[in-house]
Order: C-alpha cells, then sequence, then structure tokens
C-alpha cells in the first residue's frame, strides 16, 4: 500500500509541476510579446511640430489637443504594438485645423483591451457639436466595433490602414479609408472584403507611395513596404483628407 501511495504522490508531484512550468512559460511569453513595441521617434517628432505646439496630458495618459472654438472632435485609436506618442504630429496636424483631437492610451498598446476607452470622453467637452472616432491598424478596427453600440453619438469614422469587421452597413456615417500604396501590413483580401460593411457613401483615398507605418512616427515597421513619399507628407495627406471629410 506504502509503495501504491509513493506512486501516486510522485504522480501528483509530476502533472503540478508540468501545469506550474507551463503556467510559467505562458506567462513569460505573454511578458515578452507586450513589452516588445513600436516605441515614437521622438527626434523625428520634435522635428515635425511646430514650435507653438502644445496639448494636455490626463493622469491616464490621453492626450488631449484643444485648439480655441473647436465644434468637432475626434477621438483616436493608436494601432497594435505601437507607442501612443508616435501619433502626436498627426493628431497636432489635425488640431492646427481647428479639430479637438483625444488621442487615447490603451493597455499594452493594444487597442483591443480596451475597446470601450472613448466613453465618458464626449461629456469633457459638451461644446463639441460632431465628432468623429478612428485610429490606425488594429486602433481603427476596435474604432469600429465601438461604433456598434454608440452610433448615435458620433457622425463618422476614420480607418488608417485598417478596415471594419463590424457591420455598419445600414448607418448614416461619414466613413473616411485612407490607406498607402506601398501597404504591406495590411490584409488586402480583408480589406476588400469588409468594405461592403460600410455605408454605401464611405470615401477612399490610397496615398501614393506612403506605407502603414507612415500614419504615425515610429520608424519602420517590420514587413512594411518601401514608402516613396516623406513621413511627413503621407501625415499632411491624410489630415487634409480627414479635415474634408469633417468638413
Amino acid at each position: 500500500m506504502r509503495i501504491f501511495s509513493d506512486k501516486r504522490k510522485r504522480k501528483l508531484f509530476i502533472i503540478t509541476t508540468s501545469i506550474v512550468l507551463t503556467l510559467l512559460i505562458i506567462v513569460g511569453a505573454c511578458a515578452i510579446y507586450l513589452s516588445d513595441y513600436y516605441h515614437a521617434d521622438n527626434e523625428a517628432i520634435s522635428a515635425f511640430l511646430p514650435q507653438d505646439a502644445k496639448w494636455k496630458e490626463d493622469p491616464d495618459g490621453t492626450i488631449v489637443f484643444e485648439p480655441e472654438g473647436a465644434t468637432k472632435g475626434f477621438i483616436f485609436y493608436p494601432g497594435g504594438k505601437v507607442e501612443h506618442t508616435a501619433y502626436i504630429p498627426l493628431m497636432q496636424a489635425c488640431a492646427d485645423e481647428g479639430i479637438l483631437c483625444v488621442l487615447v492610451k490603451m493597455p499594452f498598446n493594444l487597442a483591443v483591451f480596451d475597446v470601450n476607452a472613448a466613453d465618458g470622453i464626449q461629456k469633457k467637452y459638451p461644446e463639441i457639436k460632431d465628432w468623429y472616432i478612428g485610429g490606425h491598424s488594429l486602433g481603427g478596427s476596435m474604432a469600429a466595433s465601438y461604433l456598434v453600440d454608440n452610433i448615435k453619438d458620433y457622425k463618422g469614422l476614420v480607418l488608417l490602414g485598417s478596415y471594419s469587421t463590424a457591420d455598419l452597413s445600414d448607418t448614416d456615417l461619414e466613413v473616411l479609408l485612407v490607406s498607402g500604396s506601398q501597404d504591406k501590413i495590411i490584409n488586402r483580401e480583408k480589406y476588400d472584403k469588409n468594405k461592403s460593411k460600410l455605408p454605401n457613401s464611405f470615401i477612399e483615398v490610397v496615398i501614393e507611395g506612403g506605407c502603414h507605418a507612415y500614419f504615425g512616427m515610429y520608424g519602420e515597421q517590420d514587413g512594411d513596404g518601401k514608402p516613396t513619399i516623406t513621413n511627413e507628407n503621407q501625415i499632411r495627406i491624410t489630415v487634409e483628407n480627414i479635415v474634408k471629410i469633417m468638413d
């Protein structure tokens, strides 16, 4: 009986140890994955921004660009595994056109962990009449998913190097799709297929020579195409089209 008991204990020990080791490996792998992200190119950002650029940062990391007299607001979800400050140039350029911009910081730099990040933002700025939401890559898709239950609160959606997996086809949303001709990150098959989930009036802009990464300023992205225009030009063209749809 004692031999049998010892065997059971040994087997239980082996099983327990295996489970613990497996969990440790999974946790370690997740930690490595989440800590590996694209950092904002602060030198490039500083060179792009005007000397009088200013914004405020909330305790949760949300960055707000608040031009005087703004009546239109834009909530922006950053791309997956990209530091949110990489989109400061894009937001500042929009703010220079009179648009209040709210750049959300996502947990672990992944919008999928906080799809409802836009909740409560509108109440802070009652002077804004028309609200738009959008984002880059994964951030854009999550912003589109957020709209499903919040259609009445928004006038439009802006997708940069992104597409909507949520069905918004029967809405009156103003939708802008912007992508770069050299974008090798986005899944073109899914991008084209999911256009059917947008209102028929959606506007599509393909920036000739643009790439996936150049909506922000965080350097090159693995697997992306080679751009033939500058990062600054892609941002400026993007902002021109955002201003058009908001007008």
